[in-house]
This record gives C-alpha cells, sequence and structure tokens, in this order.
C-alpha cells in the first residue's frame, strides 16, 4: 500500500467520522449526562463496538445484510429502541441523584460500555460501511490480509481519538455546570437527541 493510498484513505475516513451519527450522539448525551468519568467506558465501548462491526464484516455478515432484507431490519430495530429506551432513561434521570457509592460507580461504568458498545456493533449501517468502504482503498494485485489490518487499524484510532474527543467536550461541559436545573435541561436535549437518533435509525433503508 502506497502512502498516498493510506492518506486520501484517512482524509476520507475522518470526513466521514467527525459527521455525527447515532453511535456519537450517544456518546455526547450520555457524556453530558454523567460528566468526564463517563469517558473511559463509553470510547471503549465504542472502540469494541467498530471492531467487531469491523470483523463481522469481513467474516462476510456485511454480504449477508446486503442480501437479507430480513436480517437488516432486525438489527436496525434493535438498534433504534435501544436507542429510544436509553433516550427515555436519560429523561428520567434525576440530576441531584448521580452515583455516590463505588459499586453504583462501577454499575454506571458498565452500563455506559454496554450501550455504546451495543449501539456501535448492531448499527447495520456500521458492518456495511467497512464491506463497501475499506474494499475501495485496497490493491488486490497485492496481498490483501495486511492491507485490511492496516486500514482497519487506522480506522480503529481514528473513530477511538474523534468519540474521545466529543466525549471529553462534553463530560467537561456537564462537570462545569453545576446547577441542578442546568443539568436537567442537558439531560432532556441528550434525551431527546437519543430518541431523535433512534427514531432515524429506524428509517434508514438498505
Amino acid at each position: 500500500m502506497s502512502l498516498e493510498v493510506w492518506v486520501t484513505f484517512v482524509i476520507a475516513a475522518e470526513i466521514i467520522l467527525v459527521i455525527p451519527g447515532p453511535t456519537i450522539i450517544l456518546v455526547v448525551s450520555q457524556a453530558i449526562a454523567h460528566g468526564r468519568k463517563s469517558v473511559v467506558p463509553l470510547v471503549a465501548g465504542v472502540l469494541a463496538g467498530d471492531f467487531t462491526a469491523m470483523t463481522l464484516s469481513l467474516l462476510g455478515l456485511g454480504a449477508v445484510l446486503s442480501a437479507s432484507a430480513t436480517l437488516f431490519i432486525v438489527l436496525k430495530w434493535i438498534g433504534a429502541l435501544y436507542l429510544v429506551y436509553l433516550g427515555i432513561k436519560l429523561w428520567r434521570t434525576d440530576p441531584a441523584d448521580h452515583e455516590t457509592t463505588v459499586a453504583t460507580r462501577q454499575d454506571s461504568a458498565h452500563a455506559l460500555f454496554r450501550g455504546a458498545y451495543i449501539v456501535t456493533a448492531l448499527n447495520p449501517k456500521s458492518i456495511a460501511f467497512f464491506v463497501a468502504f475499506l474494499p475501495q482503498f485496497i490493491n488486490h494485485q497485492a496481498p490483501t490480509f495486511a492491507q485490511f489490518v492496516v486500514l482497519g487499524s487506522t480506522f480503529l484510532v481514528m473513530a477511538t481519538v474523534n468519540a474521545a474527543l466529543y466525549a471529553v467536550f462534553a463530560g467537561h461541559l456537564r462537570d462545569t455546570l453545576k446547577k441542578t436545573w442546568v443539568r436537567r435541561c442537558l439531560d432532556c436535549c441528550g434525551g431527546t437527541a437519543l430518541i431523535g437518533a433512534g427514531v432515524f435509525t429506524a428509517a434508514m433503508e438498505r
């Protein structure tokens, strides 16, 4: 793989990553709700979800999704309903009653990781993206596995940094706003954004 191809891939991937999708909306909403302590589990969940989606696509699930309308719809609705569930849960969050014990914080971290992982990994567009996008930069006249590893690893690093920047900014915003009513407004905005992302996901077509 030439340096020119790799740089072109980085530029194209960055354009795609910068545009907020359901995963970034989830990360921002949850970081606003939970503050900077949520950054690590959220970013770890995104990384694990993207890695899963990439692996499944390379194993052939992307082609199956492209051919099977039923499977695409099932995954799409699971992701959409989960986003709506998280949005409603965030709407009902009491900003004055956040975690106070170590056990609760650990449970919250697990929940944040799980939410980011599920939304990222089960997004059918993510799986289809790896099937349609990565091969465009592969030179099939040379060994392809090493090229997939380089491009896949590059994308995972970029996606992780992108999610981390969004999460750190949103978490910092939450931590600097001390008034309960302001945090309540942020939670409502985040919950509404998640529900909107769920509706958007449900409306996606193959």
